[in-house]
Order: C-alpha cells, then sequence, then structure tokens
C-alpha cells in the first residue's frame, strides 16, 4: 500500500527528515551514518535511485546516496510539499512536478538541479506497520522553487493561522462532537515530542515547525467529519474554509526544514 504525508499528520513528512537531516551532514554537524540512521527512522529500509552516473535500476543506501550528493556539488536540500494547485517548492520540469504532487512531497538540491521523491510502501496489520522507501533521483529546473516563504513570513502567517484554526474548531463544536474526535484530539496531546529538526538548525524553525505541526494536526481533525457540520453541503463548505489554512501550515513547514540552508545562503 503506497502512503502519503496525509495518511498520518502527526508524523514529519519523510522528505522533510531528509531534508533536515541531510542539511545537518553537509554542514559538517553529524556524521553520515547519524544522518542516515534519522531519516531511516522506524521505517523498515530506505533506498535511493537515479542518482546521475547510475546504471538503470541501480540502487544505494541512504549513507552512500548522501556521500555521492555531497561530491556531486549538493551544498544543500529542500523541502517541497505541494498540493493540488499549489506547487510549493517545486520548480518543474511538469514530469517531476507530477511525481512529487502524487507523492505530497519532495525534496530539491541546491548546488545541483536534482530533485527527490520518495515512493513509500507501507505493509503490516493495522499497529505493528512498518515502511519500505525508494527514493527516485531526477533532474529539475534550475530556477527558484514556487510560493516557498522565509521563515520569517511562515511565522508571522502562523499566528494568524492558528488563531483563525481555534475559532473555526470552535465554530464547528469540534471538540463537543463526540467520543472520536475527543479520541482524535487526545492522541495529538499525547503524541511525544520526538526530536525537531537537526542539529545546526535555529530555535525559531523549531518553534514555527511545532506550531505547523499543531495546525495540521488540529485541521486534520476538522477535516474527516467531526463536529457539527454533516451534509455534503457543509461538507464542502468546511473543507473550503479548512483550504487556506492548511496552505499556512504546509509553508511554515516548508521554511521551518528550509531555515538551515536559508540561513547560510544569507550569509
Amino acid at each position: 500500500m503506497l502512503a502519503t504525508p496525509a495518511d498520518n499528520p502527526y508524523e514529519e513528512p519523510r522528505s522533510g527528515r531528509l531534508a533536515a537531516w541531510g542539511n545537518a551532514l553537509l554542514a559538517g554537524l553529524v556524521p553520515p551514518d547519524n544522518a542516515a540512521a534519522a531519516v531511516l527512522g522506524a521505517d523498515e529500509s530506505h533506498r535511493v535511485t537515479g542518482l546521475p552516473g547510475d546504471e538503470p535500476g541501480e540502487q544505494h543506501g541512504l549513507t552512500w546516496a548522501l556521500g555521492r550528493l555531497r561530491v556531486l556539488g549538493v551544498k544543500g536540500l529542500r523541502l517541497a510539499l505541494p498540493s493540488t494547485g499549489h506547487p510549493l517548492g517545486l520548480t518543474g520540469p511538469a514530469a517531476f512536478n507530477a511525481r512529487a504532487l502524487a507523492a505530497g512531497e519532495a525534496v530539491l538540491t541546491v548546488g545541483v538541479p536534482l530533485g527527490l521523491v520518495p515512493e513509500i510502501e507501507v505493509y503490516g496489520p493495522e499497529g505493528d506497520r512498518s515502511a519500505t522507501v525508494l527514493w527516485r533521483c531526477s533532474e529539475v529546473d534550475d530556477r527558484p522553487p514556487a510560493d516557498a516563504p522565509s521563515l520569517h513570513e511562515a511565522e508571522r502567517e502562523l499566528v494568524d493561522g492558528l488563531r483563525e484554526t481555534t475559532a473555526l474548531l470552535t465554530r464547528l463544536d469540534v471538540a463537543g462532537a463526540g467520543p472520536e474526535a475527543l479520541r482524535a484530539l487526545e492522541a495529538y496531546r499525547r503524541r511525544g515530542h520526538a526530536e525537531l529538526l537537526a542539529p545546526g538548525y535555529p530555535p525559531r524553525a523549531v518553534r514555527v515547525l511545532e506550531s505547523a505541526r499543531q495546525v495540521s494536526a488540529l485541521l486534520s481533525i476538522a477535516s474527516v467529519g467531526h463536529g457539527a457540520a454533516v451534509s455534503a453541503s457543509e461538507m464542502a463548505a468546511r473543507q473550503a474554509a479548512l483550504a487556506p489554512l492548511w496552505r499556512t501550515a504546509r509553508r511554515a513547514q516548508v521554511a521551518a526544514y528550509n531555515a538551515l540552508v536559508d540561513e547560510r545562503e544569507a550569509r
């Protein structure tokens, strides 16, 4: 079963992990094996294919692949979180954008125009699932990524976004919608606070990412039908109200994961 980031809004996108820990590695802040282990997380395996110079179908482990990217001249990694009508963080071409959109995420390299899109295969019974990931690398257009905000812009947007989300959930009576909504809220509160980002990231990026995750989790609870709205027209109106808040949260995530690269390029 293929999975996308939307399958679990409480977990960071795998492309985020690759960007964060790959940036820490490229900055000389963590050893290669530590970076690869952090990207792997609880997954069974991660492989990379399509790197420049690869034979067709050739695959590599994360440690080797990250080293190869550095040799090729890659200086940093950027996260992209595209959605329909919003190619957030992408540069083209159309074929790459389409694969990234289908996955809901991608990583673009800085210094060499390459992009990596994960194919995530989830298996196992509910409650005991694992995943394998194949990162497909290909050339991308060498131009600025679409709609990528600065950390300052994202933080300012989140202040309004969190206030709007809270007001919207109150209006929809999500907290009073019954046991299913309450269980979802409790799952978010008890999800734990794993280490955010990677060594070298500024505290402001960590703060922005945590706020973005909070907004995403609350929006996810609201979007699956909890609350007072039950008719098709009411659900359509709810989704329309949530859409700009989802965009705000995704923009903030992208800004947080890209902060280490942005800081370095600004010097």
